[in-house]
C-alpha cells in the first residue's frame, strides 16, 4: 500500500500576493493615510490653496492702460475699501442685511419650532416639515425668480394687499432680506426645532404652574436652552447671506451687496475683487470668534 505525502503550500508564493486588507491591518499608519489622502488633497490643495492665492492676489496692481495683472504687494486695493465711500457703504450693508436675515430667521423659527415640537399633531408637523423644507428642493435661480414674482408691481404681494390700499415694497433692501430669508430659513427651522423637541414637556407644565405666561416661558426656559441651536442656525443664514449677491441683483433693485462689488470687478480688476473678497471673510470669522466667545457652542 502506497501513501502519498501531502503537497507542500509555497509560503514564498502566497507571501507575494498576500491581501491589501492584511497588509493594511498591519500598518495602521499606511490605513490612516489612505483614509485621509483624498480629503487632504481637496482640504489643503484646492480649498486652502485657492484661498492662498486669492489673498496673494489682493495684493497686486492692475495697470490701468492695459487692464493686465501685475505681481507686485500695494495695499491700496484694502485701502479702497474704507476710503471709497460707496465700497465701505455696501461692506455695512451687507453686514446689516445678513444679520437682519438671521435676526428674522430666529423670529420666525423659535414659535414654529415650539408649536411643531409641543403642539402640532404628528400629520401636521410632517405637513410643517414638508413645507419648511421645501425650498431646499427647487434650484436656486427658481427660488429667485418666484420671489421676483411675487413682489414685482403686478404680484401677487400687490395683488393680496390692494384692497387694503397698501403696496408691497417693491424691489428693495426689504425684499432682499426677505427673499434671504425663505433661502437660508431651513438651517435655522431645522436645528432649533430639533432642540426643542428634546426639551422635557413638564418643564412647560411647570412654568404654567408657577404663573408664568407663554412668553415668559419662552424667554426663561425655552430660550436658554436652544441657545446653542440659534446660534449653531445663525452661522449658516449669516454666512450664506454675505456671500450671496444674486436676490439683490433681481429683487434688489439697485441695492448693492458685497458680492455685487465682487462680481463687477473680477474681470476688470480682479486683485480689487481679491480684496473685497476678504472683507465676508473676516465678518464671518469675527462672528465665529463671538459665537465662540459666548461658549453656548460647547453644548452642541
Amino acid at each position: 500500500m502506497t501513501t502519498t505525502a501531502p503537497a507542500r503550500v509555497d509560503r514564498s508564493s502566497t507571501a507575494g500576493t498576500r491581501p491589501l486588507s492584511t497588509m493594511l491591518y498591519r500598518r495602521p499608519r499606511l490605513r490612516l493615510a489612505g483614509l485621509l489622502a483624498m480629503p487632504m488633497v481637496w482640504l489643503v490643495g484646492v480649498y486652502i490653496f485657492s484661498l492662498a492665492m486669492m489673498l496673494v492676489t489682493a495684493f497686486w496692481v492692475t495697470d490701468p492702460f492695459t487692464s493686465k495683472v501685475k505681481p507686485g504687494f500695494t495695499l491700496d486695493n484694502f485701502a479702497s475699501i474704507f476710503t471709497t465711500p460707496a465700497y465701505l457703504a455696501t461692506s455695512l450693508r451687507t453686514l446689516g442685511i445678513a444679520l437682519a436675515v438671521t435676526v428674522v430667521c430666529a423670529l420666525f423659527a423659535v414659535p414654529l419650532g415650539i408649536f411643531m415640537a409641543k403642539i402640532a399633531s404628528p400629520w401636521l408637523r410632517g405637513v410643517l416639515a414638508v413645507a419648511i423644507t421645501l425650498p431646499l428642493w427647487a434650484g436656486y435661480l427658481v427660488k429667485i425668480l418666484a420671489m421676483r414674482i411675487t413682489f414685482t408691481e403686478e404680484g401677487f404681494f400687490n395683488w393680496a394687499l390692494a384692497p387694503l390700499g397698501i403696496t408691497g415694497p417693491g424691489f428693495s433692501i426689504v425684499t432682499v432680506i426677505l427673499t434671504l430669508t425663505y433661502l437660508w430659513f431651513p438651517y435655522m427651522a431645522v436645528p432649533v426645532y430639533t432642540a426643542i423637541r428634546q426639551i422635557p414637556v413638564n418643564l412647560f407644565d411647570a412654568s404654567a404652574d408657577m404663573g408664568a405666561k407663554s412668553w415668559t416661558t419662552i424667554r426663561t426656559v425655552v430660550l436658554p436652552l436652544i441657545k446653542p441651536a440659534l446660534l449653531a442656525g445663525s452661522i449658516f443664514t449669516f454666512s450664506l447671506s454675505l456671500g450671496d449677491f444674486i436676490a439683490a441683483r433681481f429683487v434688489g433693485g439697485s441695492t448693492q451687496m458685497i458680492g455685487s462689488i465682487i462680481a463687477s470687478n473680477i474681470n476688470l480688476n480682479p486683485p480689487m475683487a481679491a480684496a473685497f473678497s476678504v472683507v465676508p471673510i473676516v465678518f464671518v470669522l469675527l462672528y465665529l470668534f463671538a459665537v465662540r466667545k459666548s461658549g453656548a457652542l460647547r453644548n452642541l
